[in-house]
């Protein structure tokens, strides 16, 4: 990404206005993360992709720091866990070898490599210890981001979303394991799956962007991300303070002495700050008292709070966060990452409770994307009354016509093209009658569950002894085929096992786009591993297949997708003898889906080699394992109104024809 031409010179010894520093700056300690070792460069000339801007004055040994942080009470959780599973394991050991076969078998669980006949999800293994490590300081060496090519975007964006992909695969493995009696934390307390995730991922090395602190724009970061939980912000190294709303290179660690700060988030936990969206007035941490989140003391111009002071002297853009409610996460709250500011003034002020505080107003950079705080405020506005949102451009509010559960809107307001509104709608594909009498043959008899099925019903088995969802809906991890409940099954409609047979959960938008013709984007947030839509049309055999694909029509070849299933739910990078599952067995498919006259939304995602979406098949209304149901499931958390895409391997002409 481009910089804006302002003659950034991070050079602080060269600076002419005097070091303010009132007082010492607390000492941060920093966890023992190194950087992720990563692969060779895509751009295939060994350089390195992040330039240093100067390159002089900021290169520097790590320190080792006290322990007064306030990332302490982080890693005193840490520590706390470490210790528990140590004397848990140990104590299960002994048991072993005193021939309590019983107590041994707890610890043998994420298991790495799942037998061929299994689908078992990994458990957390005595391998998977979290092993405390000394601890190394984040370095303090600055560096700016060069212009990037469009495959090096794609190589970093690719590198975030693996980072991302890990820490929730582990987040939802710990709490399956807390519920089944296997976790390492104390049985009957809620423990913070996403602290253990993390700390997993510590002990591996595995956050990102800790060896240089990244000034401006990270790579693979894109304006608007939004996240569910503020440890994968310091995961891959968009915000690196736990609990602080300041990061900040200290001024015990930089050439002149002086702190700079890099990012911050803005989360209402200060009753003085004021937040436009664009302008934006800051308070400084510290003088608030921790239970009434009020003022109790006057705030010191030190840490912090020096830092964004510094960073206005020199121009350093500071990357902002906001934090906002938001009823369906996990926390009841998403981070928004809203671009790049500039700290343009900053003055003591009486606040609200009478004491002094430090203010900092922010201006948003021009030419940045959208804010993903004021997309989500659209995107708000468009579900409850979206003509008075957007005047013109809509040329349906529902293609569908009612047969999906949400409207599909049609979107237009680069042309008159209303392409989409000349096909047959059809929500579910339309099978050949052959393939549907396979429902009654070997192997179809269905579970005979009277409430929510269980781990050892018959469904459970056809999957391989778990199931592929968890209590949200949530995809847990990609598999080669996926058994959902399906008619001739027993148990009610709530079974969490019946999830994309149920249909589309979220208001999407048929679009035209300058750069990809036709697109969908979802009006409403889509989390991560959440069923979005599934390819329709009519399914052909593989005859049906040769002799229509000769006549040029348009065809969707469910064997050409690449098994971008296997990378939801990888946890190879913290296990490495993890393998993705095996089972429940996918012969190869040979026949196609024609959308030649009778389609769906699904139809009109755009190709990209960096998707956000991927197909995972799914069987439920018959059980011809050669024909399933192509349904798609979000790779990442995809903020409203940014566009779906998905990767169709071999990008064959019938894309041209549906995004032209």
């Amino acid at each position: 990404m481009a910089f804006p031409a302002s003659s950034l010179d991070l050079n602080l010894n060269l600076a002419l206005a005097p070091k303010i520093e009132p007082k010492m700056e607390p000492l941060e300690v920093e966890s023992g993360i190194g950087p992720i070792s990563q692969s060779t460069n895509p751009s295939g000339t060994g350089r390195n992709l992040l330039s240093i801007v100067p390159a002089n004055d900021f290169s520097y040994p790590l320190q080792q720091l006290s322990h007064y942080t306030d990332e302490e009470a982080l890693f005193a959780e840490y520590y706390r866990l470490a210790r528990l599973f140590m004397a848990s394991y140990s104590e299960r050991i002994s048991a072993s070898a005193a021939g309590d076969t019983s107590a041994a078998s707890a610890v043998t669980s994420i298991v790495a490599a799942p037998s061929p006949n299994s689908a078992q999800a990994p458990t957390m293994a005595s391998s998977a210890v979290i092993v405390t490590k000394k601890r190394k300081a984040r370095s303090s060496e600055m560096v700016r981001v060069s212009s990037l090519s469009e495959h090096d975007q794609i190589y970093f964006r690719d590198l975030v979303r693996r980072a991302r992909i890990t820490f929730e695969s582990l987040r939802v493995l710990i709490i399956r394991d807390e519920v089944r009696g296997e976790g390492m934390g104390v049985f009957g307390r809620r423990s913070r799956a996403d602290l253990k995730a993390a700390a997993f991922m510590t002990n591996r090395g595995l956050w990102l962007n800790r060896d240089k602190r990244i000034i401006g724009s990270i790579p693979g970061i894109f304006v608007g991300d939004i996240y569910f939980f503020r440890m994968e912000l310091c995961v891959i190294g968009l915000h690196g303070q736990v609990q602080a709303g300041i990061d900040y290179v200290p001024g015990s660690r930089s050439s002149s002495g002086e702190p700079i700060a890099t990012s911050i988030i803005v989360s209402g936990g200060y009753e003085d700050d004021d937040d436009s969206g664009d302008v934006l007035i800051y308070t400084g941490h510290g003088g608030r008292d921790r239970n009434l989140h009020k003022m109790c003391t006057s705030q010191k111009l030190e840490g912090g709070n020096l830092a964004l002071e510094r960073s206005m002297k020199y121009g350093i853009e500071i990357r902002v966060v906001r934090g906002v409610k938001f009823d369906q996460s996990p926390t009841g709250r998403v981070y928004v990452y809203d671009g790049l500011y500039k700290v343009v003034d900053c003055w003591l002020d009486v606040g609200k409770s009478g004491f002094g505080v430090y203010k900092y107003k922010l201006i948003r950079i021009e030419g940045q994307e959208e804010m993903g705080t004021a997309m989500l405020k659209l995107a708000v506005g468009l579900r409850t009354n979206s003509l008075s949102v957007r005047s013109s451009g809509f040329f349906s509010k529902d293609i569908s016509r009612g047969r999906e559960n949400f409207p599909i809107s049609l979107y237009n307001d680069l042309d008159d093209d209303q392409d989409p509104l000349h096909y047959e709608y059809l929500a579910r594909p339309i099978y050949p009658s052959a393939i549907q009498d396979k429902f009654h043959g070997e192997g179809t008899g269905g579970c005979e569950c009277k409430t929510n099925c269980s781990v050892d019903c018959y469904c459970a088995t056809l999957n391989g002894g778990e199931f592929a969802y968890d209590g949200s809906g949530v995809l847990v991890r990609g598999k080669p085929l996926i058994y959902e409940c399906g008619t001739a099954c027993q148990c009610p409609p709530t079974c969490p096992n019946r999830v994309s047979q149920k249909g589309i959960r979220q208001c999407l938008e048929v679009f035209r786009s300058k750069e990809t013709g036709w697109g969908v984007r979802s009006i409403d947030l889509i989390r991560a591993g959440s069923f979005i839509c599934e390819f329709s049309g009519l399914v052909l055999t593989k005859q049906q297949t040769e002799l229509l694909s000769q006549a040029g029509e348009s065809l969707v070849y469910p064997n050409r997708f690449p098994g971008r299933w296997t990378e939801w739910g990888d946890i190879s990078d913290v296990f490495q003898d993890y393998l993705p599952p095996r089972y429940p067995y996918l012969p190869e498919l040979s026949f196609s889906i024609d959308v030649s006259r009778a389609r769906n939304v699904a139809c009109y995602l755009s190709h990209s080699c960096s998707p956000n979406v991927f197909v995972q098949f799914v069987l439920y209304d018959h059980y011809n394992v050669s024909y399933p149901h192509c349904m798609v499931f979000a790779m990442e958390n995809i903020p409203p109104l940014r566009e779906l895409s998905i990767d169709y391997g071999v990008v064959d002409e019938w894309v041209g024809k549906l995004t032209l």
